[in-house]
């Protein structure tokens, strides 16, 4: 790519993004101040070796200008996030962690188990990456604490105890069995264990066992003595590394033969709780700050961060004021004495997300230098077990099996779904890096008809309508015809060879016909050009993950086609009622999502609609609830 005119470039903070030939986004950056920031990369020596691949395939630019560092750091999160760029360091861990919640405002608190904080005033403990560890502790708790476990709503309208309160499990707020001042000491006894003061808790445990049992209250002796073990059972899961309490993060990185591992380790009231690791393919050591900064930026966009995240060093800021070498001064922005620092701009977007001060910081003693070595085994040992499956990525598998020149990153797969020709849909799904995104899964309304080979023939059209990102192999449900009817649209509207082809075809039973039993690995695998389908192994892993990705596909375009049809059947019988005609079934749809909707909106929900009166609000109000 061609070193841009300075003048062509802003001054301000912003988002930059270079696109490949196809017009796909490959490298999302931010900066505080583009013009600098841009003209960087083309000095003529000192680049990382993914920054010069990523210029070798880069063939424009693209910038978006904020008023402030924040917004360059927000958008430009939002961004990778979105279009998952080739060169960017994503972070591909859409997993939700698992947390206890408890409401210390009602009444009678229930222990829960959530994906997400709120700002509610609730109090959240966590996170735990493995759910069933956590419902296995949920259920301990339960047993040594009696807790309802209903919703607010059951307990509400409940007109007799649960089965755990004849378990002993439960007291039974829902009949007023117990008040609120009785049931909150056992609420705070599982808060003090959730805080971590475990030890104060099983002194005063045993100290009540001992009265109990000096007053030959014996059952009260011995339930307090199974409050005792299970406290123990859930504290000896836990290490205490930090005898004073306190919450934070702790982040190490490895660098392997073949890319970068990190290990985050949850440090929880001084007890290491939990820890989760990443790994990176192809970057080296020289990419690490790149990484941590990356890393907090995305890791923290969902996760509420503690008061402290402890980093193996703090990197150096990507900018500095100097001009960029091999250009003038005036052609760099001066540097701009106020202006903040990454490790400044992503404390302050923590601190909002926490509502509360977070710190970023390097170790400073041995503690945390024990801590940060303790995420950095994690990291190598990830990195190790990535690195001995390293060989077998599929994407380099479907490549050779496909006779593709690289790895086919994107791929698009698409599937033709109708009842007797009505209500015609063509299902598209997408895989990014051997995953599904569903965000970029679409559904085309066909004109209706029986022929498949039509209908994907016109969706051609309406593929190259939507424009890129382009896919590297476009996935067929069908067979040799299907795939002529794709390669011919193609032809005629002068894109042939925009993308590669393969078509995936149900194997043939004894008769001839489609063989669509449970459990067949033998599809057929067809391409451009070749009559005989390809030789791949019955159960091989590149057959099964075009399997996985025809079936996904399958599933989405027959559930957008019985919505269609639904849909249409609804919009039938709503045209049977008196004044209703195809102009306010059509416009009922549009302001309501389902018929359910529809029949729970008030006459002034329905007064609000273009041409509706209250006299007509009224006489549908009445019909809708008839339905």
């Amino acid at each position: 790519m061609q070193r841009p005119d300075p003048a062509s470039l802003p001054l301000s903070p912003g988002v930059y993004h270079y696109k490949d030939a196809r017009g796909r986004i490959i490298y999302v950056g931010k900066a505080r101040v583009l013009r600098r920031r841009i003209l960087s990369y083309f000095r003529p020596e000192g680049l990382p070796a993914k920054t010069r691949a990523m210029l070798a395939h880069a063939v424009s630019l693209d910038v978006l200008t904020t008023t402030t560092e924040k917004e360059a750091l927000l958008l430009e999160s939002s961004l990778i996030k979105k279009h998952r760029p080739h060169y960017n360091i994503v972070l591909r861990d859409d997993k939700q962690y698992v947390l206890f919640r408890i409401d210390a405002k009602h009444p009678f608190p229930r222990l829960e188990i959530v994906r997400k904080t709120r700002r509610d005033g609730a109090r959240y403990f966590g996170p735990f990456t493995s759910a069933l560890a956590a419902r296995e502790t949920w259920k301990l708790l339960h047993r040594a604490f009696a807790l309802r476990r209903c919703s607010d709503r059951a307990m509400k309208n409940r007109v007799r105890p649960c089965l755990y309160h004849h378990m002993g499990q439960c007291p039974a707020p829902c009949m007023q069995l117990v008040d609120s001042r009785q049931y909150y000491e056992a609420v705070h006894k599982v808060i003090e264990l959730l805080e971590g003061k475990s030890a104060p808790l099983l002194a005063r445990l045993r100290q009540e066992m001992e009265t109990a049992s000096e007053a030959l209250e014996f059952e009260a002796a011995a339930r307090l003595r199974d409050q005792i073990r299970a406290v123990e059972r859930t504290v000896e899961r836990q290490a205490t590394v930090l005898p004073g309490g306190g919450d934070m993060d702790v982040i190490g990185l490895f660098a392997a033969d073949k890319g970068l591992a990190l290990g985050i380790v949850f440090v929880r009231n001084g007890a290491m709780t939990d820890g989760r690791t990443f790994y990176w393919s192809g970057l080296c050591f020289e990419d690490a700050p790149e990484l941590l900064w990356s890393f907090v930026g995305q890791y923290y966009n969902t996760m509420t961060p503690p008061p402290r995240i402890l980093l193996p060093w703090l990197p150096p800021d990507s900018e500095t004021g100097e001009a960029p070498d091999g250009m003038t001064p005036q052609e760099a922005a001066p540097s701009d004495d106020g202006a903040h620092s990454q490790r400044d701009i992503l404390e302050q977007m923590l601190s909002e997300r926490r509502g509360g001060p977070v710190r970023l910081v390097a170790p400073q003693h041995a503690k945390d230098n024990q801590l940060v070595d303790v995420a950095q085994s994690n990291a190598r040992e990830e990195a190790r077990r990535r690195e001995r499956h390293a060989e077998q990525d599929i994407l380099q598998q479907l490549a050779a099996a496909l006779h593709l020149p690289e790895r086919p990153q994107r791929i698009e797969c698409v599937d033709v779904s109708h009842t007797g020709g009505r209500q015609t849909r063509v299902g598209m799904v997408v895989f990014e890096d051997a995953r599904p995104n569903p965000p970029a899964y679409r559904s085309y309304a066909m004109p209706d008809g029986g022929d498949d080979y039509a209908t994907l023939y016109h969706w051609i059209a309406r593929r190259l309508e939507s424009g890129p990102p382009w896919p590297d192999l476009l996935l067929i449900d069908g067979g040799r015809g299907q795939l002529h009817a794709v390669q011919r649209a193609l032809e005629e509207a002068g894109q042939d060879g925009l993308f590669a082809l393969a078509a995936i075809a149900k194997a043939r039973d004894e008769e001839g016909h489609a063989d669509r039993r449970a459990g067949n690995v033998a599809d057929r695998i067809f391409l451009p050009g070749r009559s005989n389908p390809l030789p791949l192994r019955e159960g091989g892993p590149e057959l099964l993950f075009l399997q996985h990705i025809r079936d996904t596909t399958h599933n989405f375009a027959i559930g957008r086609h019985r919505k269609a049809r639904g849909k249409a059947a609804l919009s039938g019988e709503l045209m049977r009622l008196p004044g209703i005609g195809p102009a306010t079934a059509r416009l009922l749809w549009e302001h309501f999502a389902s018929l359910e909707a529809m029949r729970a909106a008030t006459e002034e929900d329905l007064r609000r609609l273009p041409g509706i009166g209250p006299g007509k609000a009224a006489l549908l109000r009445e019909k809708l609830r008839g339905l």
